[in-house]
């Protein structure tokens, strides 16, 4: 999902153990956003390590696979470890009561036949939790994909205040920086669907905002 959305291609091998933060920079209505995005390969199995990898991010996407039951079972305890880490963690300065912005994603909705989870059931889950939900098809467009991580971005945007370093992080994780970064090396171009509108940061030009993401997509069950 993250190589989707910062490539536009869809790569259907590749090796689910290599950790990555990937840096991509795009313009969203006049914004230029810059991704940080971690893709966790879910190896290690030491509370305190996931616990790190949570406090990094400030935004998250917990992501199953509608043909994967098991995958879907653990979204309730991915977002309550998200929101019980960051609570406790005083990972926002004064907004410690209010849990970081998170979406629930359903992928590969292009494989009918193979389907364990319904699109009901998914939305139900969502609108327990409160949470925003997105039924995609990572292998069939580059479109949805990237309008998930738009809406999360303003998610992130509305949480924080109007300084473009609401979201940078307190301190460096020397766990995170071993972890290798790819930066996409396109330049900003504007995303083609719906956005937030335009905000005015200061002086002339366009202002750049910075946030976190960690996807928890290898945390689940294969």
């Amino acid at each position: 999902m993250a190589v989707r959305f910062i490539t536009k291609r869809f790569i259907g091998e590749y090796d689910p153990t290599l950790e990555t933060i990937y840096r991509h920079e795009m313009c969203i209505s006049g914004d230029v956003a810059q991704f940080e995005i971690l893709d966790t390969a879910g190896q290690e199995e030491d509370a305190l390590l996931i616990e790190e990898k949570i406090r990094w991010g400030d935004a998250f996407l917990i992501v199953y696979s509608v043909t994967d039951r098991c995958s879907f079972d653990e979204v309730m305890r991915l977002c309550f470890l998200v929101n019980h880490t960051h609570a406790s963690g005083g990972r926002r300065s004064g907004l410690e009561a209010r849990p970081p912005p998170m979406v629930i994603v359903a992928n590969k909705k292009d494989l009918a036949f193979d389907r364990m989870v319904t699109r009901e059931e998914g939305e139900g889950l969502a609108r327990g939790l409160k949470l925003p939900f997105w039924e995609v098809s990572v292998r069939d467009g580059w479109e949805e994909t990237a309008a998930v991580f738009q809406a999360l971005y303003a998610d992130v945007l509305q949480q924080g205040d109007s300084g473009p370093a609401s979201f940078r992080r307190r301190g460096v994780s020397k766990l995170l920086e071993k972890i290798p970064r790819i930066s996409s090396g396109l330049p900003a171009a504007p995303a083609g669907i719906p956005g937030p509108p335009p905000r005015s940061l200061g002086p002339p030009g366009p202002p750049s905002r910075s946030f976190s993401l960690s996807s928890f997509r290898d945390f689940l069950p294969d």
